[in-house]
């Protein structure tokens, strides 16, 4: 699913103009990029939850050349989901 095809949805589920909708879709994926970047946790319930994970420094090899090269500490974006959405998708 795009977002175009989830801004349809959305308006038709929701009985409103696809431009309300898709202002309502940003605005969703706006608050979840905003909290992330805080490092802070956006729990969704019945959904899931979205986090920022650490990952630490570690040492890693070139593939074309062999040569052992120092990958720095980095923080990524993580989602888990929950149980409904976890059962719905068996």
């Amino acid at each position: 699913m795009t977002k175009t095809e989830l801004v349809d949805a959305v308006a038709q589920r929701g009985g409103m103009t696809k431009a309300a909708a898709g202002r309502a879709v940003d605005a969703v994926v706006e608050g979840i990029t905003k909290a992330l970047s805080k490092g802070e946790k956006v729990t969704v319930t019945g959904f899931g939850t979205f986090e920022v994970r650490h990952r630490a420094a570690r040492m890693g090899r070139n593939p074309q050349t062999g040569a052992t090269l120092h990958i720095n500490a980095t923080k990524t974006p993580a989602f888990k989901s929950g149980k409904a959405l976890k059962e719905a998708v068996r």
